[in-house]
């Protein structure tokens, strides 16, 4: 009667990597009435996201967040969609993402000096809520400016909640009816008591900065998409912009605190890999501030985000639904099927990746990855639809990287693992406590 409900509720990572390994790349099981087509094999990753991406529509999953993110960029399909991607690329550009370089680095150092109070007082350091309220602080000045750092606590607070119930709504196995968010249970009221938070603060600064012009814009993120804007920005969708705003902090922040907790977790399990970040982290800038130019020299920092990325990918399952029938390796996809690709899986296919378990930072030097299948690490997604946040991702956890390091050590309080809980994004289930303790450099903070 279930099909394998009880199993994607309770084991949603081990369903995908069982049924791969017993079954191979194409498998189809059953969510109560509803058929879902695991797909794990790079070609038919690329099969789904470029050359039959006519077939497939994001479907419900995507309409659950539609409440708390809007029709930003995430949601929107279509030529809705390309005519976002379009005036929103300029802003994503590397010479735009590279004056935002200082503004990161500002809002770090900020962050990490409370950190210092923790490591003083001797207390553990609750990681990945360290982490969130890190990310979002640098998202919020980043994309904002300073318009909401006053704002910033009742925002991450409002962003919880809503993040919660949104993650509930999507793992739950009821069948979508948008009308169902309207009832007044516990989880609604706090939703739309959190939404109404963000929605006002954010409709704010949006119309502010609208009625500035396009000509008065700062160089952050916001002004960046209304000068892109141009001629059209009198006139424009103060709707569109707010669900830009709301779709950028809520990815930007969430998914990287994801990637970066793993990533401390990973440093703290591997003491080798550790010393060799400490050691670049020293050669490339002492105890100065790291600045744009700096990143092309932190190659090691970067491969070991990008190995992290590969075994904890925080967008760890991609969903699409069949809008016409279609063949996935050779077997029939039918119309009105789910499709279900699982980067999680493919990231470590022993097809592709050797020892694909184990932290090997070196495995992401360009001579060993020459020959590699294009489709085999998909992080940021891939095709006309990868994340146009991207280097904006790389660039924050790179930075995010050499400041903590020049500062902190960080050791896990356990030798447990840490579990992983496949929700919306690869989250690790817990805070994961660390004992933090500074290593000096005073006017670093």
């Amino acid at each position: 009667m279930w099909g394998h409900l009880v199993q994607r509720a309770r084991r949603p990572l081990g369903l995908c990597v069982d049924s791969q390994a017993s079954h191979g790349d194409v498998v189809r099981y059953r969510m109560g009435s509803t058929y879902v087509n695991q797909v794990t094999h790079p070609d038919g990753m690329q099969h789904v996201l470029v050359d039959a991406r006519s077939r497939y529509v994001k479907g419900t999953v995507f309409d659950k967040t539609r409440p708390m993110l809007g029709n930003g960029l995430l949601n929107s399909e279509g030529e809705e969609w390309k005519h976002q991607r379009r005036r929103l690329q300029p802003a994503f550009g590397h010479r735009q993402l590279d004056t935002l370089a200082e503004t990161m680095t500002a809002a770090i150092d900020g962050v990490l000096k409370e950190w210092k109070s923790v490591a003083d007082s001797g207390e553990p350091l609750q990681l990945f809520p360290a982490l969130e309220h890190l990310t979002l602080t640098v998202v919020l000045r980043s994309l904002l400016g300073g318009d909401l750092d006053r704002n910033a606590a009742d925002i991450g607070d409002a962003f919880s909640v809503a993040f919660d119930v949104t993650n509930r709504r999507i793992r739950s196995v009821a069948p979508y009816w948008p009308r169902m968010y309207d009832l007044p249970t516990p989880a609604n009221r706090s939703f739309h008591r959190a939404q109404g938070t963000l929605d006002g603060l954010v409709a704010e600064v949006v119309a502010r900065r609208r009625g500035a012009g396009s000509d008065s814009q700062p160089d952050d993120l916001l002004g960046l998409m209304i000068s892109a804007a141009g001629a059209d920005v009198d006139g424009g969708n103060s709707q569109e912009l707010h669900d830009q705003v709301m779709t950028m902090v809520s990815a930007g922040h969430e998914t990287t605190a994801t990637a970066l907790t793993w990533l401390f977790y990973l440093l703290d399990r591997h003491p080798d890999v550790n010393e060799e970040v400490f050691v670049e982290v020293e050669e490339v800038l002492g105890d100065r501030m790291p600045t744009a130019a700096d990143l092309p020299k932190l190659g090691y920092l970067r491969r070991v985000v990008q190995e992290t990325l590969r075994l904890y990918p925080s967008v760890w399952a991609l969903p699409r639904l069949a809008v016409e029938d279609d063949e996935i390796g050779g077997y029939r996809i039918p119309r009105g099927d789910i499709v279900l690709l699982v980067p999680y899986v493919t990231h470590r296919h022993p097809d592709f990746w050797s020892n694909p378990d184990e932290f090997d930072p070196d495995r992401f030097l360009p001579a060993a990855r020459q020959d590699a299948h294009l489709w085999s690490y998909i992080p940021f997604g891939s095709g006309p639809r990868r994340c146009i946040g991207d280097n904006f991702a790389m660039m924050e956890a790179q930075l995010i990287l050499a400041m903590v390091t020049q500062r902190f050590r960080l050791r896990g309080l356990s030798d447990e693992p840490v579990e992983a809980d496949a929700s919306v994004t690869l989250r690790p289930r817990g805070p994961v406590p660390m004992q933090i303790e500074p290593l000096g450099a005073p006017h670093l903070g």
